[in-house]
């Protein structure tokens, strides 16, 4: 019975990205903390978990998570770990705490 759990579980997994938090604007880490961005968000203390969904149900109105859902479309990723402490993915812009966005 534990192996049909197993395997009945791993057909449950959706693929999860961790990114660093600097590849969000300093207004849109702001909205992920508040629970206020276009799409469906999860925040913690460290940032937060996003649902893009696959196919992506929705097309967030922040730009600069906008552009990270396409790239997450495209690798099949349906949910994004947005995080201080992770990896800062190479060719994705960067921004720091000071910059509001504009």
């Amino acid at each position: 019975m534990d192996n049909i759990i197993v395997t009945r579980l791993l057909e449950l997994v959706e693929p999860l990205a961790a990114l660093s938090i600097c590849h969000l604007t300093a207004t849109t880490r702001q909205k992920l903390a508040n629970d206020d961005l276009s799409v469906n968000v999860y925040p913690n203390d460290y940032g937060g978990f996003v649902y893009v969904g696959s196919p992506p149900y929705t097309v967030p109105a922040e730009s600069d998570m906008a552009m990270i859902f396409e790239l997450a479309r495209l690798a099949g990723i349906v949910w994004l770990k947005f995080d201080s402490d992770a990896a800062i993915l190479e060719g994705l812009p960067v921004f720091d705490d000071l910059d509001q966005g504009h």
